[in-house]
């Protein structure tokens, strides 16, 4: 790899720092391909993205930012697993580190608050941006339902009274 590429990583690595909602530093040494295929897998179905790169070159990359305190983690070999919603990538990482004994997190990144393993597991319980939306919507949805009903409720009430009524006639 020679200069220019390697200015270009910092510049990408550097990218994903600063504008990543969180990211998860692990271990991933002996992991088949198929298994970090799979890890890249499930990373893309829940929009986050997995990323092996040099500890050197993303220690550079981190000078200055917000989540510079991660660096320690960056030891051996380790993957990054990065994404804007603040919750997606911790989730993805939990639940393949769960499958995967291999795999082994170290901590991570949440905007400028440093993770460590434990905050890592507890940001992955956290419900997603998409969770929160549709609870949100449920909530605002139910209020409206239910002064449908409430409005609904007496026209019905009166039919079926009518037609009580009506059927009492019929047997006298």
């Amino acid at each position: 790899m020679d200069r220019a590429q390697k200015e270009k990583v910092v510049e990408e690595l550097g990218q994903i720092f600063e504008s990543s909602g969180v990211v998860v530093v692990a271990h991933y040494e002996g992991l088949t391909v198929a298994e970090m295929q799979d890890l890249r897998g499930r990373a893309r179905e829940s929009g986050s993205s997995v990323r092996v790169a040099k500890n050197r070159l993303a220690k550079i990359a981190l000078q200055g930012k917000s989540c510079e305190s991660i660096a320690d983690y960056l030891t051996g070999m380790t993957v990054l697993t990065f994404s804007e919603d603040p919750v997606a990538a911790a989730k993805v990482a939990e639940d393949f580190a769960k499958s995967n004994k291999k795999f082994e997190i170290l901590g991570g990144a949440m905007g400028d608050s440093a993770l460590d393993r434990a905050g890592v597991e507890a940001v992955s319980k956290m419900p997603s941006r998409e969770e929160l939306i549709a609870s949100i919507v449920g909530c605002i949805g139910a209020p409206a339902s239910n002064i449908a009903g409430a409005i609904g409720a007496p026209a019905s009430n009166i039919a079926s009274i009518l037609s009580t009524i009506e059927e009492r006639g019929e047997a006298a």
